[in-house]
C-alpha cells in the first residue's frame, strides 16, 4: 500500500506539471460525487460525506487542421494561438476566456485576429474525426469561425511536444530566461509594457522564417538616379537615368522606362541585355511600365494612343509583333497574374484583363478601405505563389500620429489585401515612410524603398510577410528582383 500511495501522488504531481498553472482558470466547477464507504473508519464523526472533486480540464496543446483551403491551427496553454493557411502569412490570435460547450465533451474558445481585430471562435468537441485524404483518425472535431475568412472545418489531436511553452515547462530543450528578460520591466511605462508584451506574444507563436531565398539578380536606382543592374555580387551602371525597372525571371535582362530628353514628355521602353552589355529601345515612343511574363516569353506594357493608355503585349522573340491586349482605358499596369492575364487599374477600379476572358474588376475602394487614398503612382503586386494576396503601396488619408510625413503632410506605407476575404493588414513599420514595395520570387519577403522626408536619406529595407525580420538591405531605391 505505501508504494501504491507514492505512485498515485507522483502521477498527480506529473499531471499538474504538464497542465501548468495557467489552466487553473480553465476548469469547470467541481462536481459533487458521493464516495464509497472507505475500508478504514476515516469518516468524520458527524457522518457527513466528503465530496471528491473530479478534474475536468479544457483540452489544450492541440494541433488542428483541415484539407479544405489547407489550414492548420495551434491551440495552446491559453487558447487559440495561431492560424495558418497555405499561401498566406500566419495569423496570430489573441485568446479570450474559454467557455464550456453544449455538452461535457465540447468547448468554445473565443479569440481575436491580432492584426485586424476580427472575431475568431474555435469549437472543439471530443468526437472522433478522420482526414478524408489520408484516412488518419483524430480525437477531436474542430470548427474555426473567422469573421473575415469564414468557417474552416477539420480535425485535431493533442501534440504537446510541438508547443514551445510545453517544452520549456518540461525543460525539454528551451532554457527559461524569463527572469533575465523581465529584469528591467519596471523601467518601462504601461504603454511600452503593453507594446512589448504584444511583440513578445507574436514572437512566441511565430516560427522563424529560415527557408527563404535571397535575391541574386536585382536592379535599383542609386542616390544619383542612375540605373544599377546587379548579377550576383557584380553591380553595373547601365543608364544615367530611368524608372519602372523590371528584371527578367532568368536574371539576364532588364527593362526600364526612359523619358525623352529636354522638356519633351514622351517615354519609351529600353532593354538592357547583360550577355552583350547593350541597350536598345524596345518600344517607343509613348510607352512605359513594362513587365515580363512568368516565362519571359512576353512583355506587357502601356501604350498611349493620343487619348488614353491601354495594355499591349509583345513576344520577346519578335518585338515587331506587338499587339493590343485590351481596349480598356487604364492608368497603371501592375504585372502578370497568369500566362495570359494582367492586373491593371484606373482611378476607380482594379481590372483583370485577359486574352481569352471578358474583363473583370473590383472597386479600388474595397481594396483601400477608408484608411488609404488612391493615387496613380501606387503599386499593386500579386504574390508570386498566391494571386489572391496583393501587396499595395499607398498613402494614408490621414498620417498616423508620430509617422514621418512629406512636404504636404502625407505618409506612405504598404499593406496586404486578400481578395477573397477582404482582409487587410498593414505591414509598413509605423515610424517609416515607405514606397514601391515588391515581392521576392519566393513570395516570403518584401523589399521596399525607405525614405526620410526632408532629407536625402533613402535606401531599401526588407521585411518578411508576417511582419518579422525587418532590416536595412541595401542602398538605392525602387529595388526589383529577377531571381
Amino acid at each position: 500500500m505505501p508504494a501504491l500511495g507514492w505512485s498515485l501522488a507522483r502521477a498527480i504531481s506529473l499531471e499538474a506539471a504538464f497542465l501548468g498553472a495557467s489552466l487553473i482558470n480553465a476548469q469547470t466547477p467541481p462536481q459533487k460525487v458521493t464516495p464509497k464507504t472507505p475500508a478504514t473508519p476515516t469518516v468524520p464523526q458527524t457522518g457527513e460525506q466528503i465530496p471528491s472533486p473530479i478534474s475536468r480540464h479544457f483540452p489544450i496543446l492541440i494541433i488542428a487542421h483541415g484539407t479544405e483551403f489547407h489550414w492548420s491551427m495551434r491551440l495552446g496553454m491559453k487558447g487559440p494561438e495561431r492560424l495558418d493557411r497555405d499561401g498566406y502569412p500566419p495569423i496570430v490570435l489573441d485568446p479570450g476566456a474559454v467557455l464550456p460547450g453544449d455538452s461535457d465533451d465540447s468547448w468554445t474558445y473565443p479569440a481575436k485576429d491580432d492584426d485586424t481585430g476580427a472575431d475568431v471562435t474555435v469549437h472543439v468537441s471530443r468526437v472522433a474525426c478522420s482526414d478524408d485524404m489520408s484516412g488518419t483518425k483524430y480525437t477531436f472535431t474542430v470548427v474555426v469561425q473567422h469573421a473575415q475568412i469564414g468557417t474552416l472545418n477539420g480535425c485535431g489531436q493533442s501534440e504537446p511536444e510541438k508547443f514551445p511553452e510545453f517544452r520549456k515547462k518540461n525543460q525539454l530543450d528551451i532554457p527559461d530566461d524569463t527572469d533575465d528578460k523581465n529584469a528591467d520591466k519596471g523601467k518601462n511605462s504601461d504603454k511600452d509594457k503593453d507594446k512589448d508584451d504584444k511583440a513578445k506574444n507574436r514572437s512566441s507563436v511565430l516560427d522563424p522564417i529560415t527557408k527563404f531565398h535571397s535575391p541574386v539578380d536585382v536592379a535599383y536606382l542609386d542616390a544619383a538616379g542612375r540605373v544599377i543592374f546587379g548579377r550576383g555580387s557584380v553591380r553595373k551602371n547601365v543608364a544615367p537615368a530611368g524608372s519602372e525597372l523590371a528584371v527578367s525571371h532568368d536574371g539576364r535582362k532588364l527593362l526600364f522606362t526612359r523619358s525623352a530628353s529636354g522638356n519633351r514628355p514622351e517615354r519609351s521602353i529600353v532593354l538592357y541585355d547583360s550577355a552583350t552589355g547593350t541597350l536598345r529601345e524596345l518600344v517607343g515612343p509613348n510607352a512605359h511600365s513594362a513587365f515580363w511574363s512568368s516565362d519571359d516569353s512576353q512583355v506587357a506594357f502601356l501604350k498611349y494612343d493620343g487619348q488614353q493608355w491601354q495594355v499591349w503585349t509583345l513576344p520577346t522573340a519578335d518585338p515587331s509583333q506587338a499587339k493590343m491586349l485590351s481596349p480598356q482605358p487604364v492608368e497603371s499596369l501592375h504585372g502578370w497574374i497568369s500566362p495570359n492575364t494582367v492586373l491593371v487599374s484606373d482611378m476607380q477600379s482594379l481590372w483583370w484583363l485577359s486574352e481569352d476572358k471578358p474583363p473583370q474588376s473590383i472597386a479600388l475602394k474595397d481594396v483601400y478601405g477608408d484608411t488609404f487614398q488612391v493615387m496613380s503612382s501606387d503599386t499593386i503586386r500579386p504574390n508570386p505563389i498566391n494571386p489572391d494576396l496583393l501587396l499595395v503601396s499607398a498613402y494614408y488619408l490621414h498620417a498616423p500620429a508620430g509617422a514621418p510625413v512629406d512636404s504636404v503632410g502625407l505618409n506612405s506605407t504598404f499593406f496586404l489585401y486578400e481578395l477573397r476575404s477582404h482582409r487587410r493588414v498593414v505591414l509598413g513599420p509605423p515610424d517609416t515612410f515607405a514606397r514601391a514595395a515588391e515581392w521576392s520570387r519566393d513570395g516570403l519577403q518584401i523589399f521596399f524603398t525607405r525614405v526620410v522626408p526632408g532629407r536625402n536619406a533613402i535606401g531599401t529595407s526588407r521585411i518578411f510577410w508576417d511582419a518579422s525580420g525587418l532590416r536595412n538591405y541595401s542602398a538605392g531605391s525602387y529595388f526589383v528582383i529577377g531571381k
